[in-house]
């Protein structure tokens, strides 16, 4: 253990990314260049080395906005901020804090929804992005903890009724039920496409192969999302948010499926989701523990510091 050599760190790289770094792994990065609509994050590598998610559709070329795990939504007041080719962008405005450690690592982020016509953006996206190792070693797999705080100083917004976001993921072709050998699998129990899309689940996970042994046998992966209890879905369903699921090979938490969500001016909204990066199939009481302390932790805020070379700095919020 080294007070100067932290175990987790997060540190930026050329071209508009931020490299995620894990008992000397780099589990994932983020990358935000303007030549893309929105930031994301790719790859997401499992304890193996093999990533475990990709950029596009397998076989249709029209869903490339599915960018391996992005943010997004469908109708942010009637604009679309999902497909290709509009003129609305999510673009990073600046990073506000990063700190690294032996338990985890940490980056604050601004971000802006902007419309494609009005300067004021629609919302403002303040990320927060934490990861964890699970246990002592990296084989044991890790944790990706996204907290987005939304904002708006227009004259309010709206998340309307839409599958489609905020959180999107694409795994792995080999990965995924129709074009490889995975499996979706939900909190519930029940597994498949049939039996998870549109309804109600504390989390779901997607598993399947992703890479060879020595032997030339496949080995399995997994990524569990979990949707904390107190979003603004959550409450709308009873307590458990409904899903998009596909065979294809993603799935995402729809924040707004069954009611439009208003963020009045000045009014700010939370918004939490755990990403486990497993080694194996499913594990449902790993996934279940984890979501049991997700639930009870507390989000995290960002103010300015009085720290020497210090701008701004991560507080517990009560």
């Amino acid at each position: 253990m080294s007070p100067h050599l932290p175990r987790c760190k997060i540190e930026p790289a050329p071209e508009s990314q931020f490299s995620f770094v894990i008992y000397g792994h780099e589990v994932t990065r983020w990358h935000f260049s303007s030549n893309a609509p929105r930031p994301f994050f790719y790859p997401l590598v499992g304890p193996s080395g093999a990533q475990l998610t990709r950029m596009g559709h397998p076989g249709a070329p029209n869903h490339d906005h599915h960018r391996s795990l992005w943010f997004a939504h469908a109708d942010l007041l009637g604009y679309d901020f999902w497909s290709e080719g509009k003129a609305t962008r999510i673009v990073q405005k600046q990073w506000y804090a990063i700190e690294d450690g032996e338990d985890s690592a940490r980056i604050a982020l601004c971000l802006l929804w902007l419309d494609g016509h009005d300067p004021q953006p629609l919302l403002q996206h303040d990320l927060i992005a934490t990861v964890r190792p699970h246990g002592n070693s990296f084989e044991n797999g890790w944790s990706l903890e996204l907290q987005s705080d939304f904002s708006t100083k227009a004259t309010g917004t709206e998340f309307r009724k839409s599958n489609f976001g905020i959180l999107g993921l694409r795994l792995a072709k080999s990965m995924s039920v129709h074009f490889g050998g995975g499996t979706i699998t939900g909190a519930d129990g029940k597994q498949g496409e049939a039996n998870l899309f549109g309804n109600p689940n504390r989390w779901i996970d997607y598993s399947g192969p992703s890479h060879l042994d020595t032997n030339g046998n496949e080995q399995m992966e997994g990524i569990t999302i979990i949707d904390h209890r107190d979003n603004p879905a959550s409450k709308n369903a009873g307590s458990t948010v409904k899903w998009h699921i596909r065979s294809d090979g993603w799935i995402g938490p729809s924040l707004s499926r069954d009611d439009n969500i208003a963020l009045q001016p000045n009014q700010a909204m939370t918004v939490r989701y755990l990403l486990d990066i497993h080694p194996g199939s499913c594990l449902p009481q790993r996934a279940t523990e984890l979501a049991d302390r997700f639930d009870k932790s507390k989000a995290v805020g960002i103010h300015k510091s009085i720290q020497p070379h210090l701008q701004y700095e991560f507080s517990t919020l009560s």
